[in-house]
């Protein structure tokens, strides 16, 4: 059991190691694309499925509540957290569409639409982002598998390579949790609100 648990964490630090190497510029970019959709009027959207639906409720929770600092609520909002438009889009058309229709019914010009797969190739997320272009929004990816095609679509992908979901999943937390503080600091400094960093925050 320790050396499953050393593995574990080895192979975690080896993926953290890899993002510091090669995904700073990636994480400045997305940061840098949503901030300035803000700026201009537009909004955040959000969706994965399984886990990365856990992690798009996190990303919305954290703008639109606070992350480390006060400032104004953020417009950002996580499609995979209606149930009723869920399972009313997944009975009637299917699940493929369950992304797509809230895109096509809530997603502008300008607005960003953020998708997480680790696989890279799930239906609803790629009918979703395809979708998301065509409404000329920018469309920013994680995913955990080179050469997707979600990556081929997206206009920034942060591709964290790994044969386990699990370890791409914890980078990608890592990553998103850098995007926030990022997007949340040119907000609170766009308001003049006190920059008081939550020391008890959850």
């Amino acid at each position: 059991m320790n050396r499953q648990i050393s593995a574990a964490i080895e192979a975690h630090i080896k993926k953290a190691a890899e993002l510091q190497a090669r995904g700073i510029d990636i994480i400045g970019k997305a940061a840098e694309m949503i901030i300035q959709s803000l700026k201009q009027g537009g909004r955040l959207y959000v969706c994965g499925n399984g886990g990365s639906a856990a992690d798009a409720r996190h990303i919305a929770g954290e703008l639109v509540g606070r992350f480390l600092h006060e400032r104004k609520a953020l417009p950002v909002v996580a499609l995979s957290t209606n149930d009723s438009v869920l399972t009313a889009v997944a009975n009637d058309y299917g699940y493929e569409t369950v992304f797509e229709r809230q895109v096509e019914a809530l997603v502008c010009k300008g607005d960003v639409l953020w998708v997480l797969s680790t696989s890279g190739c799930s239906a609803n997320i790629i009918a979703a982002a395809q979708l998301a272009k065509k409404k000329e929004a920018r469309v920013l990816a994680f995913t955990g598998r080179k050469d997707s095609k979600l990556e081929k679509i997206a206009d920034i992908c942060l591709c964290v390579d790994c044969e386990t979901s699990p370890r791409s999943q914890e980078i990608h937390q890592l990553a998103y949790h850098i995007i926030c503080e990022l997007v949340e600091s040119d907000a609170a400094n766009n308001i003049n609100l006190k920059n008081t960093t939550i020391q008890n925050g959850v």
